[in-house]
Order: structure tokens, then C-alpha cells, then sequence
């Protein structure tokens, strides 16, 4: 997939740049930082150092959840970051975000509120019917050019992701046109050594997918987390169910059970599974037991144990380039950061081509004192990693086309009236 970045945008213009700022939030409602603030932080510093007026959307959370929050408190952080105002407004698309975008200066940045508090955002819709949305209709005449930034939410069908590349030249900003080219790697690079990919998570059917869709180009993979449970189970072992309290693992067997089968009969010899798997024990301290040794599940297991740790790291030390999707463990808890802390570092180790990624996993990095800097890339995406994994195109990418092929450098004027864009 080729298309244009922030370098093939004049500079002065007045630009609609999306960025992805979802961000934990702590009980007392207080917004966190996180790397996303850093990494957006370098495409909005751009523009905005090359005399764009840049307006940032983003979104925080989804309605009824405890983290729905306003982005006031994420425009002081993107500032810190930044090294520059960002000046906030508590609308979206109404009288005063207008007002607000039209009295912006050169080289000024502006954050409008959180874009999921606005109707014409949710629910995914097909792309043609987000661009006819009043919010897209409203914004779009009063820009040049549309950049998208937000990778990690590029896998979405929102108003905010494929309204505007439908009705505005759009680019890509530094956040997505990195991300796109680290984890697209492992099918657009050649590789002369192995190529190993760690897969873990809780989703059996993102493993499934992107095992198949790797089938020809990955040689090793190594499984841990509740997806590897379940193929640990496939492969006759009293796992990979479900016990009192616990909702994870029947239904994916159900929906699974017969590809993940189909998987270990056709790619056996190139899938290592855990030998041992690690729990809770009655005094609360992590305990391990061999996969051979267990009976009849009757806890939950939380990480892969020490010997499967033992037998992960020299593979990846063998590795020319390693791929990580998903975490080995519930590596939040330190108790059970062994198995996702232990690939990692046995990555950091070595001298080949990384990419770490798959929603939270990226966080351990942090967490536990490793290097960003010892990794090829870490991805801040989860399902728009997925994608670029199994080759499945992103919808932005899909309307950034269309909107080439079918009217080349077409822009929505600024001097037309407002709620007119085509």
C-alpha cells in the first residue's frame, strides 16, 4: 500500500490532523500520560513548526464507561510533549469549534473534544455514510488537507477515520506511516535467517488468523497466554477451559477448536507450545506445574513457566527477525510477568529485526525496565496491528484511495458553505 505523508503536504495549510490519546484513567478521574502522547507528539510539533494551523480530534474511552471522559486534561499533556500551547475547546463540530478553528493562527494547535461524545462517530458504519454525517459535512469545508495519525484506532469504521478521507486530501502523519512500515515488515521484507513469532493475548481467533495468513512466511511460533492454553488443550492436555468464576476459554473452544486442530495437524512441527503453565497458589505466591503432570484444570493459569521461558529464549536467539503479538502471561502482575518479561528480554538480547505489539503487551517494556530502544519497533496498536499482520487492509487506507481514483486531488474549499462538502 503506498500513500502520501505529511511530506508531501505544503506547508501554511489548515489541517485536520487525528490522533489516537485513549489513555487509562485513574479512579479520581485524573488522565494518565502514555507513550501514544510522545509518538503523536512528533506529527503534530511538525506541522505546527512549519506553519500549519493544526486542529487535533481524538477520542477517550466509549459512552458508559468510567474512562468517558473529556479530553481537556489530555490537551495540557499532548502540550508538554509538544513543547507548544495546544488550546482546547469543549465542542466538536458546533458554533464553537468553528469559531475556535477559524480564529487559529499559523503555527497554533488546537484540540477539539472528545470526538466519541459527538453522535456521528459511533457505531462503525460503511464509510460512504460516515462522510454524509452533519459532523464531517460541518468540518471538512473548513480545511485543506486531513491527516491521520491514529494507527491504533485506524482498524475502526468511525466517522472520525472514514468520514474525511472520503472529502479531504489525506496523508499520513510520522505514527501511522511508522507503524505501517514496522508491522507490515514481516511480509514486505525478506529475511535470510529464521523468523519466529511470539503469540499469545486472549483472543483465539486473532492467533488463528494470523498464524494462517503467516503460514509461508513464519517459520517458528511460540504460544503463551490464553490462546495457547487452548491449543495446549487441542493437543490433549485438561486445559484450556473454563473453572469456577472464569469466562474465558469454552466459548473460543467452541468457535475454535475444530481450525485450531486443523492449525497443529498442518503446522505442528513449527509451533512450540508451553511445557509448563504457572497459577496461584492457597498462600497467594506463583507456583508452576508441568503440562504433563496436570490431571484436571482446577485453577486458572497465568502465565507459562519457568521451563517454557528456558525453552523460548534460544529460539529467538537463533531468530534473524522476531514478531510479538499478544502477552505469555498476565504480566500486570509480577507474580506472572515471567513468561511476556522473559521473551522480551531474550529479544533485547539479541541482534535481530523486532516488533513488539498486540494492545497492551508494549506496556511491559515500561513496566519492567526494558529499552524501547532494544526493539526494532514498539507498536502502540492492537487490532490495527492484527491487520497489518494478516494483510488485511485498514478502512482509512481503503478511503484514501477511492477518494484519489475518484476525484485525484479534490479538496473540500473552505469557501463553501458550511454542511455543503460533497
Amino acid at each position: 500500500m503506498t500513500f502520501k505523508t505529511i511530506d508531501d503536504l505544503d506547508p501554511g495549510q489548515r489541517v485536520l490532523v487525528r490522533l489516537d490519546l485513549n489513555s487509562p484513567v485513574s479512579d479520581d478521574g485524573t488522565v494518565q500520560d502514555n507513550r501514544r502522547f510522545d509518538r503523536h507528539a512528533e506529527t503534530v510539533r511538525e506541522l505546527a513548526e512549519r506553519g500549519d494551523r493544526v486542529v487535533c480530534m481524538a477520542h477517550q474511552g466509549r459512552p458508559g464507561d468510567d474512562d468517558f471522559v473529556s479530553l481537556r486534561q489530555h490537551a495540557d499533556i499532548l502540550a508538554e510533549h509538544v513543547a507548544a500551547d495546544v488550546h482546547f475547546v469543549p465542542d466538536t463540530y458546533g458554533p464553537e469549534a468553528v469559531e475556535a478553528i477559524e480564529s487559529l493562527g499559523d503555527g497554533e494547535i488546537l484540540l477539539l473534544e472528545n470526538v466519541r461524545m459527538c453522535e456521528d462517530e459511533l457505531p462503525e458504519a460503511d464509510p460512504e455514510a460516515k462522510g454524509d454525517t452533519e459532523f464531517v459535512r460541518t468540518l471538512a469545508p473548513e480545511f485543506d488537507a486531513y491527516v491521520n495519525d491514529a494507527y491504533s484506532a485506524a482498524h475502526r469504521e468511525h466517522a472520525s477515520l472514514v468520514g474525511f478521507p472520503l472529502v479531504l486530501p489525506s496523508y499520513a502523519g510520522r505514527v501511522m506511516e511508522t507503524e505501517y512500515e514496522a508491522n507490515t515488515a514481516i511480509a514486505s521484507r525478506t529475511f535470510d535467517g529464521q523468523v519466529t513469532m511470539v503469540v499469545g493475548g486472549t483472543k483465539a481467533t486473532d492467533v488463528i488468523s494470523v498464524m494462517e495468513a503467516l503460514d509461508e512466511t513464519v517459520d517458528r511460533f511460540l504460544l503463551g497466554g490464553i490462546a495457547g492454553e487452548l491449543f495446549l488443550r487441542a493437543a490433549g492436555y485438561p486445559v484450556g477451559e473454563d473453572v469456577e468464576g472464569m469466562d474465558l476459554f469454552d466459548d473460543q473452544w467452541e468457535a475454535n477448536a475444530d481450525t485450531i486442530r486443523e492449525v497443529l495437524d498442518e503446522r505442528g512441527d513449527a509451533i512450540t507450545l508451553a511445557t509448563d503453565l504457572a497459577y496461584e497458589d492457597e498462600d497467594g505466591e506463583r507456583a508452576e506445574i508441568d503440562v504433563e503432570e496436570i490431571e484436571e484444570k482446577t485453577q486458572g493459569f497465568l502465565d507459562v513457566g519457568t521451563e517454557t521461558v528456558e525453552t523460548y529464549a534460544p529460539i529467538i536467539r537463533d531468530s534473524e527477525a522476531v514478531f510479538v503479538k499478544g502477552a505469555l502471561g498476565l504480566f500486570e502482575d509480577e507474580r506472572f510477568s515471567k513468561g511476556t518479561v522473559g521473551v522480551l528480554e531474550a529479544i533485547a538480547e539479541t541482534d535481530c529485526f523486532s516488533v513488539v505489539g498486540g494492545g497492551d503487551t508494549s506496556r511491559a517494556i515500561e513496566m519492567y525496565g526494558l529499552s524501547e530502544e532494544d526493539f526494532s519497533h514498539v507498536s502502540i496498536a492492537g487490532g490495527a496491528y492484527i491487520r497489518a499482520l494478516t494483510g488485511e487492509p485498514l478502512p482509512p487506507w481503503k478511503c484514501w484511495r477511492r477518494h484519489i481514483e475518484e476525484r485525484g486531488n479534490w479538496r473540500a474549499p473552505r469557501t463553501c458553505e458550511r454542511g455543503d462538502a460533497p
